[in-house]
């Protein structure tokens, strides 16, 4: 899980991806973040249900709830992010709220999936929220998709790009009572993208979306050097770049 000093240190990484982000990036997370394996939309149980999908974004995984046949709330602190979801998923309904204060009612969710967003949280806080929404019997689903550190080249990558949602390999997160987690799902898979698409998805992380224009131009240049100069890509080759995705099934029973 990402390092963090104190929850104000938490706080302001993912504040990047509050009422500062533009129209612009959150239009960039959409178009180069990675789908989730269908696995994993598989964790949150049989359709129909109704299913909130916490720390939402721009919708990656919002949308193939909606597509498998369930009735999904969405809920996201960002402004841009949620108007991007409408434009992806407008069929979904959405929230303005935090994970740890939602405003929902007691035990409206069978469901709450929590992508790419459980390492941002106040783990106990948001435990007690989320054990407040489900109803009897339901879930949660915590999933990250995660750059393979695994490879060798990969790793470096991730370090250039500065990259701090990277999960070790085996990793678990923290849970608080009443949650639990009761099974767990690891796939490795393959995003297919140019260089300049992973140019893109470095200027989706929270260092790039926090730093000054000349860190941004010094994190881009480095990554040009490292991927043509080093690794020799040619501007339209497509890159094989491996993933992990970690899911976590946690009750609340």
């Amino acid at each position: 899980m990402p390092a963090f000093r104190n929850g104000v240190h938490r706080a302001a990484g993912a504040g990047a991806f509050g009422d500062s982000l533009s129209d612009g990036d959150a239009a960039t997370y959409d178009d180069v973040r990675p789908e989730y394996p269908p696995q994993v939309v598989e964790l949150a149980g049989a359709a129909p249900l109704n299913v909130l999908d916490v720390g939402a974004g721009t919708g990656k995984l919002t949308a193939a709830l909606v597509a498998a046949g369930h009735r999904v709330t969405a809920v996201d602190p960002g402004a841009e992010m949620l108007a991007a979801l409408a434009r992806v998923c407008p069929s979904a309904a959405r929230v303005r709220a935090m994970a740890e204060a939602t405003g929902l009612a007691d035990g409206s969710f069978d469901a709450i999936t929590c992508a790419q967003t459980w390492h941002w949280v106040d783990v106990p806080a948001a435990s007690a929220e989320f054990a407040r929404l489900l109803r009897p019997g339901g879930r949660v689903v915590l999933t990250w998709n995660t750059l393979d550190v695994r490879v060798p080249w990969v790793h470096r990558l991730t370090r250039i790009m500065h990259a701090g949602d990277v999960q070790k390999p085996g990793f678990i997160p923290d849970v608080a009572a009443p949650l639990h987690i009761v099974d767990e799902l690891r796939t490795e898979w393959e995003q297919p993208l140019t260089p300049g698409r992973i140019i893109e998805l470095a200027r989706t992380r929270s260092y790039w979306l926090r730093s000054s224009p000349a860190t941004r131009e010094k994190v881009e240049a480095n990554l040009r050097w490292y991927l043509h100069d080093h690794l020799g890509f040619a501007p339209g080759d497509l890159v094989a770049l491996p993933y992990r995705s970690d899911s976590f099934v946690v009750s609340a029973d």
